[in-house]
């Protein structure tokens, strides 16, 4: 299945931009530093953030390493669950709620606003049930596109939103999952969660508006599913250049320069080690100072806020 050249560099390079964008959706953060020595157990957690990292790249691997024995039913959703919550120690995780839960925004003023009320504590594994049931339906019995049937599945249970916490990053976890299963392993070598954290306010004007009328039936997946088909989609075409990039066995400065060429408006040094698995990140940070100096790319910002822009 590892068939790109520097797969295993890939997948490293993958888990670690979907490790940071998964968690900062949810606002949870730690330097690149420290993140780095959580993907390869150099250190132990800190503080709360950097221990549900520590859950989000338990949960990854599981499902990157076992996603064909691991069957879509609400048992093993709330197994998933509680390795999430595996490090943090949280009393509800592998549970689900036993208080409501609403969806909330922050408005200009600072005052929150409700926008959507999932289902009660005492719905939610009757509704997890069915919704395990009629995806397999679905799949199997009706022999729908999965491409159509996993956004829709997605946006159904965030709609039921069944736990206390972790209801996001579940849903991005499942995703994978639900990919994997299907055949569809992008995800192994493009962080799909990076491309959603891009994205983030299409990601949620898309869950909003296939969620009104969802309560009574009268809803309309179809915003949802095109924002996570052109996700989808937008992985691969980034996986077609990747392979060329690699095939091509360019030196490392030209390599990066191929890369450059395939983005369009600003991109960072995480975007071109995606792009160039099979170079270390001191070679790229070497390419990206000498073309700097050649005036192919700006550099603007500083520290974490640096980024480039191509000058041709």
């Amino acid at each position: 299945m590892d068939f790109l050249p520097g797969a295993r560099s890939s997948y490293r390079i993958s888990a670690f931009s979907s490790l940071e964008a998964s968690n900062a959706i949810e606002g949870i953060r730690t330097t690149n530093e420290r993140l780095a020595k959580l993907m390869s157990d150099k250190t132990t957690p800190r503080n709360r953030d950097e221990k549900e990292i520590l859950g989000y790249r338990h949960a990854l691997a599981m499902i990157h390493e076992s996603f064909e024995c691991i069957p879509i039913r609400p048992n093993y959703i709330l197994q998933l669950h509680g390795e999430l919550c595996r490090y943090a120690d949280l009393s509800y995780g592998g549970k689900f709620k036993s208080t409501p839960n609403e969806i909330d925004a922050t408005l200009p003023d600072g005052t929150r606003q409700v926008i959507f009320e999932p289902l009660q504590p005492y719905e939610t594994p009757m509704a997890v049930e069915s919704l395990c049931e009629q995806y397999e339906k679905a799949i199997g019995q009706y022999g729908i596109d999965p491409l159509l049937v996993i956004p829709v599945f997605i946006h159904d249970f965030l709609c039921i939103h069944p736990f206390s916490d972790g209801n996001g990053r579940m849903s991005r976890l499942l995703t994978t999952l639900l990919l994997y299963k299907s055949g569809f392993v992008v995800g192994k070598y493009i962080s799909l969660e990076k491309k959603i954290s891009d994205t983030k306010d299409d990601y949620y004007d898309a869950l909003s508006d296939s969620s009104l009328g969802w309560h009574d039936g009268n809803n309309d997946d179809t915003p949802f599913v095109k924002y996570l088909l052109s996700t989808v989609l937008a992985a691969c075409r980034d996986f077609e250049e990747r392979v060329e990039i690699v095939s091509a066995k360019l030196p490392a400065k030209e390599a990066v320069r191929a890369a450059i060429k395939k983005k369009i408006g600003k991109f960072g040094k995480a975007d071109i080690m995606e792009l160039c698995p099979d170079l270390s990140t001191s070679s790229i940070e070497i390419a990206l100072r000498a073309l700097v100096e050649e005036g192919f790319i700006e550099r603007r910002g500083g520290g974490r806020s640096t980024f480039y822009v191509r000058k041709d």
